[in-house]
């Protein structure tokens, strides 16, 4: 089984960037589709991106804009998500996800999740 650690979050201001890092261990994550969910105060958890295992698709959520780009080197072990023009409505936990269900650009959440790492987007 294939263990998922985050890193990267922290405090940013308004308009900044952070490049969130969800690195595999125990197993490769090549052969999975993975993705990004982010889960805000008193809010449910949201899916904010994904990609397929060989890196081919990408899917993101509506309400990003543009601004958010996810990033699987295989050879890294490693899934990023770039986060740019970051807005105090990013803050959240952001959670790794690994081994979902992938297609026409619909993602449902596999069975293996990191921890989370918090970003806090304040001035």
């Amino acid at each position: 089984q294939v263990r998922l650690v985050e890193s990267g979050g922290g405090l940013v201001q308004p308009g900044g960037s952070l490049r969130l890092s969800c690195a595999a261990t125990d197993a490769s994550i090549s052969p999975y589709n993975s993705g990004w969910f982010r889960q805000a105060p008193g809010k449910e958890r949201e899916f904010v991106a994904a990609i397929t295992w060989n890196n081919d698709t990408t899917s993101y959520a509506d309400s990003l804009q543009g601004r958010f780009a996810i990033i699987k080197d295989n050879a890294k072990n490693t899934v990023y998500l770039q986060m740019n023009n970051l807005s105090p409505e990013d803050t959240a936990v952001y959670y790794c996800n690994a081994g979902g269900y992938f297609r026409a650009g619909y993602y449902r959440q596999g069975n293996y999740w990191g921890q989370g790492t918090q970003v806090a987007v304040s001035s």
